[in-house]
């Protein structure tokens, strides 16, 4: 294991190791008012009002949430903290998958928002567990939109819903 292993940097040969300076202000930035133009972006799409909104975000107070949405809609600058843009980043890939598993954006707005029965959602929307207000919910979303994305589970559409499996009796050998 250890010859797997750069010298003195506890990474494997060939992962590039994360950069300490993508925490760096000034990357964070460069990032935090592009981030969070888009962040409302989705909430209006999502439809969350402020506080679920603040919740995702991590329950910064009232009055720094408006001015961070006051400043960012007036493209002035903002550097957010680094678990704020973990938290955004989170609901950006859980778009980015809704966008890829689903034909149309309403489509994936409405999975959000109606009851599921996966086991990781206990018969409640997945938009309950984004807005808990804790970055694992959010992860817990991406993750098995990722996984479903990957085809490890989702539940059919419509078109795949009648779907039966092949048996051995459909196959036809010549």
């Amino acid at each position: 294991m250890a010859d797997l292993i750069s010298a003195g940097s506890g990474v494997p040969h060939g992962v590039p190791a994360l950069s300490a300076d993508r925490f760096e202000p000034a990357n964070r930035k460069r990032l935090s008012g592009p981030a969070l133009r888009t962040f409302l972006a989705i909430c209006d799409l999502w439809k969350l009002g402020e506080a679920e909104r603040r919740a995702v975000l991590g329950f910064p107070a009232r009055s720094t949430y408006q001015n961070w949405v006051k400043m960012v809609r007036e493209h002035r600058d903002i550097t957010l903290d680094a678990d704020v843009l973990m938290r955004i980043s989170a609901v950006l890939g859980i778009h980015k998958a809704l966008g890829i598993l689903y034909s149309s954006e309403q489509e994936g707005v409405d999975w959000l928002h109606r009851a599921h029965q996966a086991t990781v959602f206990g018969g409640k929307p997945p938009v309950e567990l984004i807005t808990n207000g804790t970055q694992d919910g959010l992860m817990t979303v991406r993750r098995f939109l990722d996984a479903a994305r990957g085809g490890l589970y989702m539940e059919p559409n419509e078109v795949d819903k009648g779907f039966r499996p092949y048996t051995d009796a459909d196959v036809v050998f010549s």
